[in-house]
């Protein structure tokens, strides 16, 4: 007897729909699952007839051949095991075989007691599905959270095989679960403050332009001048996530297997800090079956580089396409995956070795003007074209440390933030553009309009500082943002030279 299950495959965020189809034959007792499954779907079987067995169900003693439709595309995860278990429950009549053709798929992992376990991607999984027309799925309970947030699909969530037998042989009722839109939390600032900063204003400064514009920005200073603190306090400014980029994020991070199991969405601008030690893979993504990387986890978040001339340069040299195109490939022989990566890097160095050169501290720079260029020049030429802000951090003096002077809390420069991110979203309304940073060529000669003064020291800039097209655009995109929080949508004179001053990296990198 033959039975269908639809179910799905995932391979990146890419999702195919595939029919899991089962055949019982006489012949002697075996599993052959054929069409181009991976290893953790073959090995279902073994889970299948454990599961089976131990729900007080009936395993047929047959010849069953389990064809995963169509064959000629790859198969990875354990989320295949619920289908094939009800296939071959639909195909020795243990299940309402017409249910099996109805409009509805099936995902879930087997354990061994007949349990059903919570799967990785089920939301972008979902979000495919039902844009191909799928009303219902069953699926684990435990994936329930992430699931409610897809619209106009029902789901059914089960915890165990013999549950989901009586609910199909209608002798248990489930009540199914609708998607809904939520309110998104705001959960950015996590208890960290700008207030508790003292002093270093260019770095606040700096920082408002960047969380203003989505710029990517380079701190460079001795130690203990404040650039961690300040990094980590970055998303206490940024706007809050709207609902369709909080779908964005919570699908990478299904993927990855690193969404919290009570919370289906991802309410936070994401925040990564990864180690100076991580590889090139883990950085941008990869592996035998290729996950997202940091790059991807740091979806309209940050990516912080503390120690940045301490990473590997291989590593830093791969974030030159994705700082440039906001999506990370990575290629394999039998397929290709793409992962978005809009995120805004903010990295952190000091000025040589030892960290003191130029500072003004009871600490004297120990390092010689070799050690300080080979120092400064583990940070590549085109990486740091791709930087909008650099900005130098001075040790903090004690009156600042001591004063009693007010200082700007967080929710008071966010309100800044938030208002320039008002006219940007009414600027680029019916675009794709969502930030100044994003701006093309073909934008800016649109958008950054400069009175006749502004374009005079642009000018004079270009010539003397001896500016790449890359960097002349970039110092225009950071003038639009400053010229934002201005109010203004005419960049002048004096949004101009605060652009220029972030961008002058040949004194900084002067060795």
């Amino acid at each position: 007897m033959l039975s269908k299950i639809k179910s799905c495959s995932i391979n990146g965020l890419k999702v195919d729909s595939i029919e899991v189809e089962v055949d019982l034959a006489n012949g002697l007792p075996a599993i052959n699952i054929v069409g181009l499954a991976d290893v953790e779907v073959k090995e279902s079987k073994e889970r299948v007839r454990a599961a089976i067995k131990n729900s007080n169900l009936e395993f047929p003693l047959k010849r069953i051949t389990v064809n995963l439709a169509p064959a000629d595309t790859k198969k990875e995860g354990t989320h295949f095991d619920l289908p094939i278990a009800m296939g071959i429950l639909a195909a020795s009549g243990q299940l309402k075989n017409e249910f099996s053709a109805s409009d509805f798929i099936a995902i879930g992992e087997l354990s061994l007691d007949g349990g059903i376990n919570r799967v990785k991607g089920v939301l972008p999984m979902l979000l495919e599905m039902c844009s191909n027309g799928i009303k219902k799925v069953i699926l684990p309970k435990d994936n329930l959270p992430e699931a409610k947030y897809v619209m106009g699909i029902e789901c059914i969530g089960v915890e165990s095989l013999s549950e989901l037998q009586k609910y199909i042989n209608g002798c248990l009722l489930l009540e199914p679960q609708k998607g809904q839109i939520q309110n998104i939390k705001n959960e950015n600032s996590k208890g960290l403050d700008f207030k508790d900063i003292s002093g270093q204003e260019n770095l606040k400064r700096a920082m408002e332009i960047t969380a203003a514009g989505n710029h990517n920005l380079l701190m460079i200073g001795p130690p203990g001048s404040g650039k961690t603190m300040a990094a980590r306090r970055l998303p206490s400014i940024l706007p809050k996530m709207t609902f369709q980029e909080a779908i964005e994020v919570t699908k990478i991070y299904s993927i990855a297997g690193l969404l919290d199991k009570d919370e289906g969405l991802i309410h936070s601008r994401s925040f990564r800090s990864p180690h100076h030690t991580i590889s090139n893979i883990a950085l941008t993504g990869g592996g035998r079956i290729p996950r997202p990387g940091e790059v991807s986890l740091s979806h309209y978040g940050v990516l912080f580089l503390d120690e940045l001339p301490e990473f590997n340069k291989i590593a830093l040299e791969v974030l030159r396409q994705p700082l440039e195109d906001g999506v990370i490939s990575i290629s394999r022989v039998n397929a290709s995956y793409s992962y978005p990566s809009k995120f805004m890097l903010v990295a952190a160095m000091n000025p040589c070795p030892c960290g003191y050169y130029g500072a003004k501290t009871e600490n004297q720079c120990s390092c010689s003007p070799q050690q300080v260029k080979r120092y400064m020049g583990r940070i590549s030429g085109p990486l740091l074209d791709r930087i909008d802000i650099v900005v130098e951090t001075a040790s903090i003096a004690y009156n600042d440390l001591v004063g009693r002077s007010k200082i700007e809390d967080s929710n008071t420069i966010k309100k800044r933030v938030e208002k320039a991110k008002e006219f940007q979203q009414e600027r680029y309304f019916g675009t794709d553009i969502l930030n100044n940073s994003q701006l093309a060529p073909s934008d800016i000669k649109k958008h950054c309009k400069t009175d006749a003064e502004a374009k005079n020291i642009l000018q004079i800039a270009y010539n003397k500082m001896k500016l790449s097209a890359r960097g002349y655009n970039r110092i225009l995109k950071v003038a639009r943002t400053i010229a934002d929080l201005d109010a203004s949508e005419i960049i002048k004179e004096q949004h101009i030279s605060e652009a220029l001053q972030y961008r002058n990296t040949n004194n900084i990198f002067k060795f």
